[in-house]
């Protein structure tokens, strides 16, 4: 090995050439003053001390030559060390600090709010007479009395467990009130026989046989008010990621439902009878049923994503219900007088009852994720409710005595139906 030799470098200054080993091909290595020092301060006279020590190790080394490249293993052969595993195939990404975990749980929001307003109806039956019908032909019905679009309202309040967020608990509201609407009809001359009829021994009001106001009348007007309400507490187990969330590359998300269902159905037909004689008044005939279901439930969730922040969301449930029945007829006079029965009773008579009755209701609805905590949608909602009572089955023909009133009949359905829409809000 030939030693440095002091050499004159560029601009005159002295430079140090480092030879190269023997028996190779590598180029000499120069070194100048201002490489070797660079100020006064030990810091850079260090490096540069540094450098000369490394080259001087290579030329100790033998200049050993290293390939340009290295080949890849064969096939079917193990990588070497400094080849990084397939993430893959081995679960975990090779390279990452012990500390970092590639699996962490998401920090999703666990809380969300929802609220939607409801424009809903509700299927009624054909009807039943509230008179005889007339020489004409005509006749008012409990049918006449239709059902209409009242809005209602709905409130939902969830929160979301675990490190994976898959496991929910959620509480819902929503009702409709004011569903329905009036008709009437009269006749010149007075000619209506209002149904019920007092049969013997009669009903009075105010001392005044019944029979004033319900033979011969002039006219009646039949009005509908009936109502909805609804109650949920409901546990969710997702089976997979939150859909609301990214990723997004999954299209499809299901989840299970179950918890409790208290559902309630109410009904109130009231008609106003009017005597011949106007100075004599009207008398007021009122049938208010009432249904409230209570059951555990079973259904799911599937939401479908059809684009990067839009999905359609479908929920179909299911309810075997234990359903309390109730229903109150009442007859009063101008006034507000009661009528009586021939016994002295008011006819002021609440039934009761108890029957197994059905439930099944489907959402769909297509929801605008605008942000990870804010969600617009819009639906459609199907609830179909079996073996239940309502007013219209309970108009008695006739009124005789209080234990004819006492008898409920169950055995209906409904269909309440209507759109949602509002917003869902996540914290």
């Amino acid at each position: 090995m030939i030693p440095p030799a002091s050499v004159a470098g560029r601009g005159g200054g002295e430079a140090v050439l480092i030879p190269p080993p023997a028996g190779t091909d590598s180029p000499a290595m120069l070194l100048t003053r201002s490489q070797q020092c660079r100020s006064a301060s030990p810091v850079p006279a260090f490096r540069a001390l540094r450098r000369i020590g490394l080259v001087a190790a290579f030329s100790l080394a033998g200049g050993a030559a290293v390939p340009a490249t290295e080949l890849l293993p064969a096939a079917g052969e193990p990588p070497p060390v400094m080849y990084l595993p397939d993430p893959g195939a081995t679960g975990s990404v090779a390279g990452l600090p012990a500390w970092v975990d590639p699996d962490r749980p998401p920090h999703w929001p666990r809380w969300e709010i929802a609220v939607n307003g409801l424009v809903m109806t509700r299927t009624i039956g054909a009807g039943t007479a509230t008179m005889q019908p007339l020489a004409d032909g005509r006749q008012l019905t409990t049918g006449d009395a239709a059902a209409t679009w009242p809005g209602g309202v709905e409130l939902r309040v969830g929160r979301w467990f675990g490190e994976r967020q898959r496991q929910a608990l959620e509480v819902v509201y929503w009702g409709v009130y004011g569903i329905g609407s009036s008709a009437g009809l009269s006749a010149a001359p007075p000619a209506i026989m209002a149904i019920p009829q007092p049969q013997f021994p009669g009903v009075t009001v105010g001392g005044v046989p019944a029979t004033l106001w319900l033979d011969d009348a002039s006219a009646q007007e039949l009005g509908r008010t009936d109502l909805v309400n609804n109650v949920e507490i409901n546990w969710i187990l997702a089976g997979g990621e939150r859909p609301e969330f990214p990723p997004r590359s999954q299209s499809l998300h299901f989840a299970w439902l179950a918890g409790f269902r208290f559902f309630q159905v109410g009904d109130t037909l009231s008609l106003v009878t009017t005597a011949a004689d106007p100075t004599a008044g009207a008398l007021l005939f009122q049938v208010a049923t009432n249904n409230n279901l209570l059951g555990g439930q079973l259904g799911a969730r599937l939401d479908w994503r059809f684009a990067e922040r839009w999905r359609i969301d479908v929920v179909p449930k299911f309810m075997i219900a234990g359903n309390a029945l109730t229903n109150t007829t009442t007859l009063s006079g101008p006034g507000g007088t009661p009528a009586l029965f021939a016994g002295g009773s008011p006819v002021d008579v609440h039934a009761t009852g108890s029957v197994f009755s059905w439930l099944g209701s489907l959402d769909a609805a297509v929801a605008w994720d605008i942000t990870d905590r804010w969600t617009l949608s819009i639906g459609y909602r199907l609830v179909g409710v079996g073996d239940i009572a309502q007013a219209d089955g309970q108009w008695p023909p006739v009124l005789v005595s209080p234990g004819a009133l006492e008898t409920i009949s169950a055995g209906s359905s409904t269909l309440v139906h209507g759109g949602f829409a509002g917003f869902v809000s996540r914290f």
